[in-house]
């Protein structure tokens, strides 16, 4: 792989070098084991003395090359893949705190990340506080405490749509000696590459623009490289590991400490890698993200702006539009001034008149999911963010009317037609 290449090269070149005679397109190691002439060889590997597979549930040759090639994109060291986008912002975490540690959250993220952060985390024993997205850089720095590990954001918000300022949330995390970490979903590498901004560890939930299709749900930890873990507050990566034979992280795997310790802790002992045949049709929708997110991009910037001249549409946010709040943030860290293919808006005649637009559609479709090739709708008070209380939802950016749409890569004219007669009917 040539380092130089651009990242619409890597998406479809990286991570897969295929030998003289070998298959040209990634091929899917439907196994869960790999035989050895030797035992040394196994031993070997048990003792992470050396590279190579010997169960699935570690590494596996179809997950081993988009784990490269989402690295490569991000311009990273390495990433491990896993089993869901929930998965992945749980490893990020838990690789790095422990029951009585303390993680400062972004209080605009999506609502699943915050149950998880708020519930299952906790019984953990992890406490996890969350700053507004109107916090200054002193108040954020005020919330930092002796027992912090980690500052948690997302690079834009669901479904809030709320773009972080990374550089001011790496400037506070880095003055603590903590990493910073940014779920990169909505935007992915091709708008987007936190690392260039500050971030330390970057995760995506990988179900979503990177599939592309709805098709296999899984997660992804990008590790940067280069942050100090021994700085003294990541005693697990700078002493010994009992379980595998005194091995220290830092030292015997200095490029990506981070990365080796949650395969080989985490992932092995939770046992929810990604499956081979998941990484296959994530890696193969890789190939086309370059092309997919312009056009989720401008298909969305044209409904936005359809709406948003809609007599029945009382509030449209998309932080593509020019005059939104956002697109100062946009301009300075996306790429091309793209902002992704997800908008919200509402409907003069609150919840009841949006709950009709929602049901008069047609080319669009009610569906829990968003960020792929389809155009999609959804009601987050009441389907994805339901188990917050209301001074959450408020905290996320959620109001009862708030629609959010995922544009499809159908025509614009189409989708536009499709919300036209929808709202008709409001």
């Amino acid at each position: 792989m040539d380092k130089n290449w651009k990242i619409e090269t890597l998406a479809i070149q990286a991570g897969y070098e295929p030998e003289n005679g070998a298959s040209r397109v990634v091929p899917i190691v439907q196994s869960t084991t790999y035989k050895y002439d030797d035992v040394q060889s196994v031993a070997d590997l048990f003792d992470l003395k050396r590279e190579g597979f010997f169960y699935t549930r570690l590494a596996n040759p179809t997950v081993d090359a988009f784990e490269k090639k989402i690295a490569a994109m991000e311009k990273g060291v390495a990433a491990v893949a896993v089993s869901s986008g929930q998965t992945a912002n749980a490893f990020a975490l838990m690789n790095i705190a422990r029951a009585g540690d303390h993680v400062l959250a972004l209080s605009s993220l999506y609502g699943g990340t915050v149950s998880l952060f708020t519930n299952t985390l906790k019984k953990a024993g992890i406490e996890i506080t969350f700053v507004t997205p109107e916090m200054d850089e002193a108040a954020v720095n005020a919330a930092i405490r002796e027992n912090t590990k980690a500052v948690f954001i997302e690079a834009l918000a669901n479904p809030a749509l709320l773009v972080a300022d990374f550089e001011m949330y790496a400037k506070v995390a880095h003055a603590h000696g903590v990493p910073l970490i940014v779920d990169n979903t909505f935007p992915t590498p091709i708008l987007c590459r936190p690392f260039e901004f500050g971030a330390d560890i970057v995760t995506h939930s990988t179900t979503k623009y990177i599939d592309g299709h709805a098709t296999a749900v899984g997660g992804i930890i990008v590790e940067k490289g280069g942050f100090d873990w021994c700085n003294g507050k990541f005693p697990e990566f700078t002493e010994p590991d009992s379980s595998y034979h005194g091995l220290i992280y830092t030292r015997d795997f200095a490029a990506a400490p981070f990365s080796v310790k949650l395969r080989v802790q985490l992932v092995r002992d939770y046992g929810i890698p990604m499956m081979p045949f998941n990484a296959f049709l994530a890696n193969l929708g890789t190939e086309t993200l370059h092309l997919r997110m312009e056009r989720h991009s401008s298909n969305a910037l044209a409904l936005a702006e359809f709406l948003r001249n809609h007599p029945k549409v009382s509030w449209v946010n998309y932080p593509g539009l020019p005059d939104n709040p956002e697109y100062g943030r946009v301009q300075k860290y996306f790429t091309g001034s793209m902002a992704s293919g997800v908008l919200c808006f509402g409907v003069k005649g609150g919840r009841a008149a949006g709950e009709k637009v929602m049901n008069s559609l047609k080319l669009a479709a009610i569906v829990v999911h968003v960020a792929d090739a389809r155009t999609g709708v959804l009601h987050p008070a009441s389907m994805t963010h339901r188990q917050l209380s209301e001074a959450e939802l408020v905290a996320a950016g959620v109001s009862p009317d708030l629609i959010r749409v995922s544009v499809g890569l159908e025509n614009i004219e189409d989708i536009k037609a499709d919300f036209d007669q929808a709202l008709a009917r409001a």
